[in-house]
């Protein structure tokens, strides 16, 4: 998506000729004095359709009102607020979304904001209202033609006596690498390809100054990548091992490791996924993807710390090649699995990435993303990621985080006894746990057999955040770009 200007004024630089000026009202509180004071012909339809039930202020109810004598702008947009004793900064986030998209709704080009029920926010409550304006406004129209000309917003002035800018341009970068990741979700897997992944890893290096080194099919075998060679086996299509490298803390700082799950389209192989729905599966590279974002946002701001990232990427698919139920495979650090379901590949292709980046690299951390199981869905539906952990205290890290930015997980046991579910009777491990039985963690189970002894980390699963049928706010319909805005703040709270 092409992200529009974003600048920020005092009050007394009120901006002149815009198409629409969004303010805020709190359902408890009704219009501020300062309000009622400077406009008392919109005060007295406002306070009209409350009386009337019409608007409540509720969070993020909205009310157009227009202005044809006004000079500031035509139409002056209430965004209910809520109560405001439980008003947040995710509430701030929402309620931008809101206005952003009655905007869209409208065919507007520009508009002036206020800090929506706040005479003064701080940056944390400035960085999410600039998150709300961007990903409220999100659209992927890449594949659609369209006689409307109407290409979007173009500008919006923030209004505050605050200095501000900082924030809003730190929220600007961020959400440009959430927009990134729900970008290649929304591709098609013809499009989305490992090639095109590895791509767009090039240009997020080039930009960052990062390493990007990427091993093809023909490496996979020399440098015993048993399982990504094994899941790729059945697709023409060109599978790619991408790392990149940013060295921004220097030797004394935190290297932070992330592993997202690549996969461009999962027809499940051998053991086939039933046609309904199938289309959806080329969403199984979110993890991926969130990786790939959040990298576009280091590549920007330049952190001062050390971040490693690998996105294992290919297709799952029946050609004659193709793996099979009874196959045994062997991972990067020499143990052997045995295949009871092909449609478990994301957990063979995340092996071989786990026990690559803990065998190159010394990491203070590592996190990895990946739509890896339904039954995460089932646990948790499709607002909270699920997060299990070799590392109590780095858990709590991400928790804490995931409650500051709402990009939530919740945690789930990871216990030892959960080994002898993928314990195989001919090989090291098996690629499924105990017949539908605690399959979320059976596959973090499974996971944490790749990562090596000492490296503390955390599996999130994404397969319910990092795509929703039906969009909220500042979510929209398809992918989310789960695992993004995490990530962003655990690397600000580790610099």
């Amino acid at each position: 998506m092409s992200l529009f200007k974003l600048s920020t004024k005092s009050y007394s630089e009120l901006p002149q000729g815009q198409a629409a000026y969004i303010f805020g009202i709190f359902s408890d509180k009704g219009l501020p004095a300062e309000f009622k004071a400077a406009h008392p012909n919109l005060t007295q339809q406002i306070e009209l359709a409350l009386e009337n039930g019409e608007f409540k202020a509720k969070l993020n109810q909205s009310l157009v009102l227009y202005t044809p004598t006004c000079n500031t702008a035509r139409r002056y947009i209430a965004i209910g607020l809520g109560e405001s004793e439980k008003y947040t900064a995710d509430f701030l986030r929402q309620a931008a979304a809101t206005a952003a998209k009655k905007v869209l709704d409208l065919k507007l080009t520009t508009l002036a904001i206020e800090f929506m029920g706040e005479s003064y926010l701080d940056t944390d409550d400035a960085q999410a209202l600039a998150e709300g304006l961007i990903l409220g406004s999100y659209r992927f129209l890449n594949y659609k033609k369209s006689e409307d000309e109407y290409a979007g917003i173009a500008s919006v002035v923030t209004l505050s006596n605050a200095d501000i800018a900082a924030a809003m341009n730190y929220g600007m970068h961020v959400s440009a690498g959430v927009a990134l990741a729900r970008d290649l979700g929304n591709h098609p897997s013809n499009i989305a390809t490992p090639t095109y992944l590895a791509d767009t890893a090039g240009e997020i290096a080039k930009t960052g100054g990062m390493k990007l080194t990427v091993f093809e099919r023909e490496d996979f075998e020399k440098l015993g990548f048993g399982g990504i060679q094994g899941v790729a086996q059945g697709s023409d299509v060109p599978p790619k091992f991408i790392i990149m490298e940013y060295r921004g803390g220097g030797p004394k700082a935190k290297t932070l490791g992330l592993v997202g799950k690549g996969l461009t389209f999962d027809s499940g192989g051998i053991s086939i996924k039933p046609s309904a729905g199938m289309d959806e599966m080329k969403f199984d590279m979110l993890g991926g993807a969130a990786v790939l974002g959040i990298m576009s946002v280091v590549a920007e701001i330049k952190p001062k710390l050390n971040i490693i990232a690998v996105v294992p990427s290919t297709e799952n698919m029946n050609g004659g090649e193709a793996y099979k139920p009874g196959d045994i495979l062997t991972a990067y650090n020499g143990k052997t699995i045995e295949i009871l379901n092909t449609d478990a590949e994301g957990r063979l292709i995340l092996a071989d990435g786990l026990a690559y980046i803990t065998d190159k690299y010394e990491l203070d951390g590592l996190v990895d993303f990946a739509t890896l199981t339904g039954a995460v869905v089932v646990a948790l539906g499709h607002r909270y990621s699920g997060i299990m952990t070799n590392d109590q205290e780095f858990a709590d890290e991400l928790i804490q985080v995931g409650k500051k930015t709402q990009d939530r997980v919740w945690q789930m046991p990871l216990d030892d006894e959960y080994a002898e579910d993928i314990k195989s009777k001919i090989a090291d491990i098996k690629n499924t746990g105990a017949a539908r039985e605690a399959g979320t963690i059976a596959a973090a189970a499974f996971l944490r057999e790749f990562v090596k002894e000492g490296t503390a980390w955390c599996h999130i699963d994404i397969a319910g955040s990092g795509w929703h049928k039906k969009g909220r706010s500042y979510l929209p319909a398809g992918p989310t770009g789960a695992g993004v805005r995490l990530i962003m703040e655990l690397i600000r709270s580790w610099e």
